[in-house]
């Protein structure tokens, strides 16, 4: 026995029917929108009302994207200000070596300058390292005797004088400062013409005036150049500058700072010419021997 559908449920047309219907129906609105454009008010109508449907269904999508952007912008940043840090180290260090290969040249063209100046014989000369010992102020410097130098010499730089050839071995030599306690250098005030024995102080890198009367005539900024007396160092040579006086009853201490110095630069100068000596002379006749008295020999120059 064959089974229908009670009449309650068939309702409508066969699906046949409702095909050849809607096929019409859809035909009918092409050729009306593709010859009158009659859907285009009804298309923008729909656009607006599915536009927020649309926009909802692309959220998803669009925070992805942009999540996935935040954090490789992020890293790409965090690359770029690691460069970029790198390169400032770099163009910093290259700019204090560029910084300090203009103060070397600038120091050289002074003692070009200060060569050319002299009129004299001198050897340029690099320092190579400074003393082992704390209690002494020497340098080292890499020439020697191969290079007409000797024990004695004056060391300056572009601004005055530094000290003196105290030992020479055949290519380097060793220079004492002027403020080593052990030294000492004839100078001349230039404000007033009075002459004195400048003393190194050792450690402190200054120079003092000793055995000064309480009452002389020194004051500070008073500058100090070599009299020349000792024979070894030329005289007009910039040495000091006074920065320091007191005075008590019999004698004024006196501190002055030198102009010149080897802590800023490594070339220096060395003014080579004949070192002259002296010494007490021998007497040839006794009777004129006894003659002299408690009278102070005369010295006279001895060459090497």
């Amino acid at each position: 026995m064959e089974h229908q559908a009670p009449p309650f449920f068939k309702l409508g047309p066969s699906p046949l029917a409702r095909f050849v219907f809607f096929a019409s129906i859809s035909l009918v609105l092409m050729v009306l929108d593709a010859r009158l454009n009659a859907l285009d008010s009804l298309r923008q109508i729909i656009s607006v009302a599915v536009a927020p449907l649309q926009r909802l269904a692309m959220t998803p999508a669009e925070l992805l994207d942009r999540t996935g952007n935040f954090f490789v912008t992020q890293a790409r940043l965090q690359n770029e200000n690691a460069m970029l840090r790198q390169r400032q180290l770099v163009q910093a260090a290259q700019l204090q070596r560029m910084q300090a290969m203009q103060a070397e040249n600038a120091h050289l063209r002074n003692i070009l300058g200060v060569q050319q100046q002299r009129g004299e014989s001198v050897a340029a000369v690099e320092i190579v390292y400074t003393g082992r010992d704390p209690f002494s102020q020497k340098i080292t410097v890499n020439k020697g005797s191969n290079h007409k130098i000797q024990a004695g010499q004056p060391a300056l730089d572009d601004i005055g004088v530094i000290g003196q050839v105290t030992q020479v071995y055949p290519f380097s030599s060793e220079i004492t400062l002027l403020t080593d306690k052990d030294q000492a250098i004839p100078v001349e005030i230039v404000r007033n013409g009075a002459r004195a024995i400048a003393f190194g102080h050792g450690q402190d890198g200054a120079l003092e005036l000793p055995f000064m009367a309480a009452n002389a005539d020194v004051q500070n900024g008073d500058t100090l150049v070599t009299s020349g007396i000792d024979g070894v160092y030329p005289a007009g040579l910039p040495v000091a500058v006074v920065t320091k006086i007191e005075r008590n009853a019999a004698f004024a201490k006196i501190t002055c700072t030198p102009s010149a110095g080897v802590n800023r630069h490594k070339q220096i100068l060395i003014l080579i010419g004949e070192v002259r000596r002296f010494q007490k002379p021998e007497p040839t006749d006794p009777a004129a021997a006894g003659t002299t008295g408690g009278e102070e020999p005369i010295l006279r120059k001895n060459r090497p």
